[in-house]
């Protein structure tokens, strides 16, 4: 009798791996024979900013999901509309939400090693350094040569995120080509405005809630660990923002004449932004870090992730890193006061010899699921007053200016809040299990991510857990002038998605 059992355990796992293998080789073959099409999407142009122009993208979107027999409708909104592709296998089957984001950021073409930022091109590292060849040689080549030459495809939204959205069509095309069946419901969300930060997505989602009801919802979004181990996150901060505006003389004036004399604004916002933190980089404003704690088990998470914070730093260049948290997985618990950009005068060629009128300072404040923002934003308000500041939510009138010494405008808004998932709900057990079973290794578990996506409007609102899916390289400059997506990358993706796919929830 053993040995029956026996013969039997090594034929199932025989199988499985049989399994495992077939589905490796049609993710490589599959992610190859897809460059044109993946080209093609990355042509078409995704800046939200020109909403004129994304009517191209909102069709392709419509075309290629019909093609896999979904069932696609647009959800109306005040600007771009959402889409939502639905497959829907049985009504007693669990119900799988996917998030995919269609637009990216903008492009400047000056900062880009290539012509067009929209035409995609195929780079291997040479010396250091990424040069362009030709698509030819992904002709015939293997994925032990992809990987050591470092072949990747240069274009805006690449990574970020036009690659996930290729590699869930291309597992959907291996499924077909293969009889592969669902194992659940699957319905789909694209959106199109999330470079924008998605400013009619809560609303909508209240407004469509009975068509999105589900059980989970999967963010198919954003780079995966350093390591290029398989990932899965958990969580991710929220965000807002906040522009401060100081002010000195109604115009410019000349330096010469009133140096000594016409208050300069960027002094005054100088002062302003360097009372918020100590040299250490933790905010001074009291109450900031109040309600975070990390516990045993939470430290066990964090100490968990693989990171290789010397290398991160070498990489960025920095010597000390700020001492918010006792390492980088720590330090994106708590929320952070950021400084994201300084405008008052001219620089460089243009610079001119003047006591400049105003001072601007953008800046984001992430959010975790433990604070308030509205809360936070009052904290740092009450910072400024305290400093000897009138703050308005406009620019002050001529009668104010003379009244009032120190001015500042303080403009917040709010885009999304931050979300967490239990690393041991269902939900989270079971990506788990798939992508071990896909890659034979246990993927990186991280609580949260430093970045934000626009999750809390499904997760408050249609009461589901949400767990992101990265599959990108880290380094592909996302956001950045030479984006980029690593074909290994591409090829995993596909094979990432397609176990998720065919696995029983």
């Amino acid at each position: 009798m053993k040995k029956i059992v026996i013969s039997i355990l090594i034929v199932i796992n025989s199988t499985s791996l049989l399994s495992q293998i077939n589905y490796k080789n049609q993710s490589f073959n599959m992610g190859i024979e897809s460059i044109n099409n993946f080209k093609d999407f990355l042509s078409i142009k995704n800046d939200a900013n020109y909403k004129t122009e994304m009517e191209p993208l909102i069709k392709w979107g419509v075309d290629n999901f019909e093609k896999y027999g979904f069932e696609v409708e647009r959800l109306e909104t005040p600007e771009l509309p959402l889409l939502l592709a639905s497959k829907i296998i049985s009504e007693k089957a669990n119900t799988i939400l996917i998030y995919l984001q269609f637009d990216g950021q903008p492009v400047d073409r000056s900062k880009w090693d290539q012509e067009d930022p929209y035409k995609a091109v195929l780079k291997e590292k040479i010396n250091n350094k990424y040069e362009i060849i030709n698509w030819n040689t992904l002709d015939d080549i293997t994925l032990k040569d992809i990987i050591a030459r470092d072949l990747r495809i240069f274009a805006r939204s690449s990574s970020d995120a036009k690659g996930p959205v290729m590699m869930i069509l291309n597992a959907f095309e291996i499924m077909k080509r293969n009889d592969l069946e669902l194992k659940f419901n699957v319905k789909v969300i694209m959106d199109f405005e999330e470079e924008i930060s998605s400013p009619n997505l809560a609303d909508a989602v209240k407004k469509y809630s009975s068509k999105l009801k589900s059980d989970a919802l999967l963010i198919f979004d954003g780079p995966k660990h350093p390591s290029n181990l398989p990932t899965l996150t958990f969580g991710a901060r929220g965000i807002s923002d906040i522009r401060l505006i100081t002010y000195g003389p109604i115009v410019p004036q000349h330096s010469g004449h009133f140096g000594n004399y016409a208050p300069n604004p960027v002094f005054r916002m100088s002062e302003i932004l360097s009372s918020m933190k100590d040299k250490n980089g933790r905010v001074t404003i009291e109450g900031f870090y109040d309600g975070i704690t990390i516990d045993e088990k939470t430290q066990a998470i964090l100490a968990g992730v693989p990171d290789n914070e010397k290398k991160m730093m070498e990489d960025m260049q920095f010597k000390t890193f700020d001492n918010v948290g006792t390492n980088y997985q720590e330090s994106i618990q708590y929320p952070s006061l950021n400084v994201r950009g300084i405008e008052s005068g001219w620089v460089r060629e243009e610079v001119r010899t003047i006591v400049p009128s105003e001072c601007i300072a953008e800046i984001d404040v992430r959010l975790v699921l433990e604070s308030d923002p509205i809360r936070l934003h009052n904290l740092i308000k009450e910072h400024i007053k305290e400093l000897g500041y009138v703050i308005l939510d406009r620019r002050p009138t001529k009668e104010e200016r003379l009244k009032y010494n120190k001015i500042v405008t303080f403009i917040s808004t709010f885009d999304y809040d931050a979300f967490r998932t239990d690393i041991d709900s269902d939900i989270g057990k079971w990506l788990v299990e798939s992508l071990n079973k896909t890659f034979n290794t246990s993927p990186v578990k991280k609580r949260t991510s430093g970045g934000s996506v626009p999750i809390s409007p499904f997760v408050n609102t249609l009461g589901i857990p949400a767990v992101t899916v990265p599959t990108v390289n880290q380094d592909n400059n996302q956001h950045s002038p030479n984006e980029n997506i690593k074909i290994e990358n591409y090829i995993s993706g596909i094979q990432t998605y397609l176990g998720i796919l065919t696995d029983n929830f």
